[in-house]
């Protein structure tokens, strides 16, 4: 071992058994909480009144599904009926979240738009991208379903509806945010993990 090496070592050693067990403690502790900051800070938000929101928090005992859209894609728009009627059918059991990811979009124009659809979910701003980013989020309309221990078990498009963009069946074979959501309640794993999705790209996502 090098000569400062070795140095290093033995004055640390030294300086270390000068240490109190208490100050030991309090560093482990600082540690640790330093270590689970950033995890903390990842999950957060702001709402519409600026007040940052962790929606992994705000609904123990439920499952949680993140919805991210944007005002100005027409496929988002288009799901917005069937997104309702799901927050009403699973409510009991899963809290639905719109996450709004364009930093562009003010919280006056995200208002409008809730109330032109006539959403009744709570809406949240991700101008940093830290729920896209802790969940894959690449377009909107996209989901992602967290069961009760918080991991995320699927996340993707909501159905299959979209073959491409422009282009839609008549009606979704496939049922892939259902599907997640019955299976998280059940504790289960859902059918699939994750299903890549049709809509409009996030565009400043980096």
């Amino acid at each position: 071992m090098p000569r400062r090496a070795q140095t290093f070592l033995h004055i640390d050693f030294h300086a270390y058994r000068r240490v109190s067990p208490a100050w030991v403690a309090i560093a482990a502790v600082l540690m640790f909480l330093v270590s689970i900051l950033p995890i903390t800070a990842g999950q957060q938000a702001p709402d519409l009144g600026g007040s940052p929101k962790d929606p992994l928090k705000e609904t123990p005992g439920k499952v949680v599904v993140l919805i991210f859209v944007r005002t100005d894609c027409p496929i988002s728009n288009r799901y917005a009926p069937l997104l309702q009627e799901m927050s009403i059918k699973y409510g009991s059991e899963a809290a639905f979240w719109l996450v709004f990811p364009d930093k562009n979009e003010s919280p006056e124009n995200i208002r409008s738009y809730l109330r032109e659809f006539n959403y009744k979910l709570p809406a949240l701003r991700d101008p940093d991208h830290s729920l896209e980013k802790k969940t894959g989020a690449k377009m909107t309309p996209e989901v992602a379903v967290f069961n009760l221990k918080r991991d995320l078990v699927y996340h993707g498009r909501i159905d299959d509806l979209y073959r491409e963009f422009g282009k839609a069946r008549r009606a979704a074979t496939t049922h892939e945010l259902a599907d997640a959501i019955e299976a998280a309640c059940k504790g289960v794993a859902p059918p699939s993990a994750a299903a890549e999705g049709v809509g409009c790209f996030i565009s400043d996502l980096k």
